[in-house]
């Protein structure tokens, strides 16, 4: 297919043969005046070779690569990737009678650079991280109720926040195809109110399924705090864990009205939750020492840039140092960053930090990524973001 060429700098092309997505900006030697943001180009080396084709757009990251060598990108294209997606998730189990919630594609993890897909229940969520999958939406709309097997009758595309603004796009959230039908969706069984029209992201982090499932297994007849609570999903896993009690708290009113529904959803009337309204750090410096056996700490990304990697690391140590400040002696820590700017040893050298600062004796039980339905391209480890600790504190 005659796509227009983008030429690169002699020599720029060495990340590209090994596979890795993306062309930045600065590794291009000539391209088309009259290319828009969104335009499938072909990406050549300077003597000519093809390399792949991909999703123009302006900024540092100049292509994203949809195929390699030479390649029709068409609705065939986006059905084959949506289709290979949609059966690695029946692979691992995750479409089934308790379990309709989950990442459907993730990105650059399954072939697809800039396009984000979450499923609850019968309705996906579609997030456009390019200018190019923003003009795709239509076409991956009708693909992924076209597929084979496909639980997929409303597509909601949500993109107001994730397309870059100076692409003057103006994205509109709304339904593709279908309408509102429910908002309750199930995870492991747990039911859960996923607020896609208002909520942060696609309505629920569904990347942090296994690490609640891991929680339940460490809270029965603990004193659970649950910071940065959001939609409460660590809670209602450790109340069906058998927890003692346990308090969530986040510094947004809505954010813990969503956590009580949730609650509420899976144990009507149970006085063991408690939801709060608070700073994070103003809650952990009030809060009696030794309160609590089993901490939550899973605050939004403090780095969304490597120019705030600083002040992030010592946001971490900071968040972490009031945790182990207050923990009882036999707590367990969950602590996690969401931070793609900061790579596992950083975050991991932060909780070291922090924990030396205590000078209580602490171990490593489990280290932790996102679920397999996040999955990394080996060849783009910018894809993972996801770490956690989950640590023992005498």
């Amino acid at each position: 297919m005659q796509y227009p060429d983008i030429i690169l700098k002699h020599g720029k092309e060495e990340s590209l043969d090994r596979f890795h997505p993306w062309v930045f900006s600065g590794a291009i030697a000539r391209q088309p005046r009259d290319i828009e943001e969104g335009d499938i180009v072909s990406v050549k080396t300077a003597d000519g070779r093809l390399i792949g084709v991909g999703h123009f757009q302006i900024g540092s990251i100049a292509v994203r690569i949809l195929e390699w060598g030479d390649a029709v990108i068409d609705r065939d294209f986006y059905i084959g990737r949506l289709q290979n997606a949609l059966a690695l998730r029946r692979a691992l189990g995750l479409i089934r009678p308790d379990n309709n919630a989950l990442r459907l594609v993730h990105g650059e993890g399954d072939f697809l650079p800039g396009l984000v897909v979450d499923l609850y229940g019968d309705t996906a969520v579609v997030q456009a991280h390019s200018p190019g999958m923003h003009f795709a939406r239509d076409i991956i709309a009708e693909a992924l109720v076209s597929l084979d097997g496909s639980p997929v009758k409303n597509v909601y595309y949500k993109s107001e926040t994730t397309l870059p603004y100076k692409a003057h796009l103006d994205p509109q959230n709304d339904y593709i195809i279908g309408s509102f039908s429910t908002n309750v969706a199930m995870e492991n069984g747990l039911r859960f109110h996923s607020d896609w029209l208002k909520g942060q992201k696609t309505g629920f982090f569904v990347d942090q399924r296994d690490n609640r499932a891991l929680l339940e297994r460490y809270a029965r007849g603990r004193r659970v705090l649950n910071m940065f609570c959001y939609t409460g999903g660590f809670s209602f896993y450790a109340m069906r864990g058998g927890a003692e009690r346990v308090v969530s708290v986040d510094s947004s009113a809505k954010a813990v009205a969503l956590t009580e529904a949730n609650v509420e959803l899976n144990f009507p009337g149970d006085p063991r939750h408690k939801a709060v309204a608070e700073d994070a750090f103003k809650y952990l410096d009030a809060m009696e020492q030794g309160e609590y056996d089993l901490i939550v700490l899973d605050p939004p990304a403090f780095a969304k840039h490597r120019s705030a990697l600083k002040n992030a690391l010592r946001g971490y140590q900071k968040l972490n140092a009031r945790a182990f400040e207050k923990i009882a002696p036999g707590g367990v820590l969950f602590t996690f960053s969401c931070s793609q700017a900061v790579n596992r040893e950083q975050f991991r050298l932060a909780v070291f930090s922090a924990a030396a600062q205590s000078r209580r004796r602490v171990r490593i039980l489990h280290q932790l990524t996102q679920p397999a339905d996040h999955p990394v391209n080996i060849y783009h480890p910018e894809g993972e973001y996801l770490k956690g600790l989950i640590l023992y504190v005498e």
